[in-house]
């Protein structure tokens, strides 16, 4: 991309749509003190953890409590033509819940509730608004969990809608293969249900896996049904030094090709080792670093365990260190999922631009390694993580938001790392999403024509496009 492309890129197109007085009144006899216009309530709706910060916020929230809830306040919206974003926590970072063409916003975070837990099945049915960690806590007693873990404490709505993964996806997937079915309001306010309780399904049209990642363009959900996981026997992590990010990427590599079930395996680089000693006053070696979690029977733990040293000794790793019990887990991974913060707080007062690719397993060096490289040449500040287990890593610029040349010099970075994934065959998001920021590289990714197929869903599925407008790709001229 070119330099006037990229001063295009840095803020999306903003094309408010007006918002009728009549709809406004309309939602507040339906509402009454569950909708809001207060512009404090607006602003706090009106912005995610990317780094777009001109956008204007909606014209009003409303505070979802039911399915109902929900479907009312569409078919106002959709009687009005105007635009409608759905809300869980705010945590998205490409611009997924900005209100682009204005509109309404629709927090659904008083939707909370677990619905039913389905022990004997692995199933549980919640609400959108519930957050993953209040999901595990609210099924712990039942000996299962709920793998997905993206490092924020997401909605699962919100996780639903950008087809989220994380740190465990390269033992149990992702959001694509853990949603089971779906309660759904469509763009008239209409109420539908897709998929089943049942494990799979051969009836029709897979309308789940359309709308899991569909980042709220087709639909808002009000229920959702997801897989659960036993809890594993025995967990140990495990944490390794290594000289170089190429050693540590080698050793991820060829771990993964011997086929060993490794749970969770992190790549952390030496910035974001040094940024999470002082944020969480822990003493690691700053170097670049795994951080590992094997499951299983404590027999099983304890062959992986040794296959991945004897793998990580080879490439010079170095300073294995064993937690076994809970609490030296958790202090391990509260570290890994502050990387962001710590990494923030380390230059006071930046705004971090956010980027993640994925790409096969064994281009996996080659991606990461040219990027690094390009990073420590351009001098600005940046830390580096990644789910390397099934290739995916992200890559945080942190810029001076007063400094015009820092964030198109940080946007540069961003246009050569997704290109060089896409040419190594990967993809420009493993997991954030498109929302506003890789709007062009999905059209590069997909194509012309699978874009054209995407416009014809949506026109199909929301033909007053009121649902999330501007996210995803441009709507037809």
């Amino acid at each position: 991309m070119n330099a006037p492309d990229i001063a295009t890129h840095l803020q999306p197109a903003i094309a408010q749509r007006p918002i009728p007085q009549v709809l406004l009144d309309a939602l507040a006899g339906r509402f009454g003190a569950q909708c809001s216009t207060a512009m404090a309530v607006r602003e706090q709706h009106g912005r995610d953890e990317s780094a777009f910060t001109t956008v204007p916020p909606p014209a009003a929230v409303v505070f979802a409590e039911s399915t109902q809830d929900v479907a009312d306040a569409v078919r106002l919206a959709h009687d009005h033509a105007v635009p409608v974003i759905a809300w869980g926590v705010g945590s998205s970072l490409e611009g997924h819940v900005l209100a682009v063409q204005g509109g309404i916003c629709i927090d659904v975070s008083r939707m909370n509730r677990v619905l039913a837990i389905n022990a004997e099945d692995l199933t549980v049915t919640v609400q959108p608004g519930i957050t993953r960690k209040a999901l595990n806590d609210a099924v712990k007693d039942t000996g299962l969990f709920f793998p997905i873990d993206p490092g924020a404490d997401a909605s699962i709505g919100g996780m639903t809608a950008t087809r989220a993964s994380g740190t465990n996806a390269v033992r149990y997937g992702t959001m694509r293969e853990n949603v089971l079915a779906l309660e759904v309001v469509t763009a008239s306010g209409e109420v539908i249900r897709t998929g089943t309780h049942a494990r799979k399904s051969s009836a029709g049209y897979d309308l789940t896996r359309l709308m899991v990642g569909s980042e709220g363009t087709l639909g808002l959900f009000t229920e959702i049904t997801v897989r659960l996981h036993p809890l594993p026997e025995a967990v140990s992590a495990a944490i390794c030094s290594f000289p170089s990010i190429e050693a540590a990427v080698r050793t991820v590599i060829q771990t993964i090709q011997l086929g060993v079930p490794i749970a969770r395996v992190e790549l952390i680089d030496a910035n974001s080792v040094r940024a999470v000693n002082r944020h969480s006053k822990l003493t690691l070696r700053e170097q670049p670093l795994l951080l590992m979690e094997f499951h299983g029977s404590p027999a099983s733990v304890k062959e992986q365990a040794e296959t991945v040293q004897t793998i990580a000794s080879e490439h010079g790793g170095a300073d294995f260190e064993w937690a076994d019990t809970p609490e030296e887990r958790t202090r391990l991974w509260t570290a890994r999922h502050n990387a962001y913060f710590a990494a923030v707080q380390s230059r006071p007062g930046c705004r971090c631009i956010t980027t993640d690719t994925c790409v096969p397993i064994s281009r996996l060096a080659d991606a990461l390694l040219d990027s690094v490289a390009e990073a420590n040449a351009s001098g600005i500040p940046y830390f580096l993580v990644g789910h390397v287990g099934d290739g995916n890593f992200h890559m945080g610029y942190l810029i001076d938001p007063d400094d015009p040349h820092e964030r198109e010099r940080a946007e540069q970075l961003n246009h050569q790392l997704v290109r060089r994934a896409l040419a190594l065959g990967g993809t420009c998001t493993g997991e954030h999403g498109v929302g506003i920021h890789k709007m062009g590289f999905l059209a590069e990714e997909a194509g012309s024509g699978a874009i054209e197929m995407m416009r014809a869903i949506k026109q199909a599925l929301d033909p007053e496009n009121i649902l999330n407008p501007g996210k995803i790709f441009t709507a037809r001229a």
